[in-house]
């Protein structure tokens, strides 16, 4: 794994994850005027639109086989598709706090999937890895803040499902992107996930209705289908593309810090010390991910 791979996949990954920890604030005032899946069915259009514009006006051109396409817009309907559904379905029956601690288990589940799929063999610096990181994430959250009400069991349980079915897309990237272009697989990814989310997007809408579209909220669409949508779904494919899996599924964790610092930014929300040793651990977690060879064998 040559260093300046290293550094951009471990850049690309917190780019992606910083994106999303900041997209929360943009999210909730456009969700008030637009329905979870028609807004999921627009940002992966905008997204696929973007996305399509570059692979047509870049010099070099990609043929894009019968096996590329259906492999990518697989991978896609499981990320975009089956986990994001679940983590709809998990926000709306559980809490925000659930959700935040929930998900951060995605990193395990990617380090599950990886020896079998990509033959990544775990070792114990990867473990050791997971495990401070893990910790880090649990102190930025606050467990103390997580519900674990009957009545909630079902959020926690798409909850858990999201994180699982993201970790299992997350792999797959890295397996279909040895077999083509990075880019193009990437657009075809987020159209993977359009029939699920334009069947529940188009119930929503007939059975809710949209509310009124303003310059803010055409604002806040373009924000999340380019930046949030193209190019983060983009950097963190790419993040799986240059590491081995369980290093790149690390940078997940800058996503609860992003989004805890924009809430102290913009919401007056406080920085506690246990938010700073959590950083500090999340950091050292990577550190000790990507000295050395933490990734194992990668055979494709």
């Amino acid at each position: 794994m040559q260093k300046h791979h290293t550094l951009a996949g471990l850049f690309a990954g917190l780019a992606a994850a910083s994106i999303w920890g900041g997209m929360y604030v943009v999210s909730k005032v456009v969700l008030e005027v637009i329905p979870p899946f028609a807004l999921l069915t627009i940002r992966l259009v905008m997204g696929a639109m973007a996305l399509g514009l570059v692979i047509y006006f870049r010099k070099t051109k990609t043929i894009i086989t019968k096996d590329f396409f259906w492999k990518s817009a697989l991978v896609g309907f499981v990320g975009y598709g089956i986990s994001l559904g679940f983590q709809f379905v998990g926000t709306k029956l559980s809490t925000a706090s659930n959700g935040s601690l929930v998900t951060s288990a995605t990193p395990a589940f990617v380090l599950l999937f990886a020896p079998f799929l990509l033959g990544e063999r775990t070792t114990p610096r990867g473990i050791l890895a997971l495990i401070v990181s893990t910790l880090g994430v649990v102190a930025v959250i606050d467990p103390r803040t997580a519900e674990l009400s009957p009545s909630l069991f079902w959020g926690n349980m798409s909850l858990l499902a999201a994180a699982l079915t993201w970790a299992l897309y997350s792999v797959l990237v890295r397996k279909v992107s040895k077999s083509g272009d990075l880019l193009t697989s990437s657009a075809i990814m987020l159209l993977g996930g359009l029939p699920s989310s334009l069947l529940f997007g188009m119930w929503e809408v007939q059975t809710q209705g949209v509310g009124t579209i303003t310059i803010g909220i055409i604002l806040g669409l373009l924000f999340l289908g380019i930046i949030s949508t193209a190019i983060a779904m983009f950097m963190w494919n790419y993040a799986f593309a240059e590491l081995p899996a369980n290093v790149a599924s690390l940078t997940f964790f800058a996503q609860p810090v992003v989004g805890t610092l924009l809430g102290w930014l913009f919401l007056a929300e406080k920085i506690t010390p246990l938010f700073l040793t959590g950083g500090v651990l999340i950091g050292i977690g990577i550190l000790i991910a990507t000295s050395g060879k933490a990734g194992g064998k990668d055979e494709g």
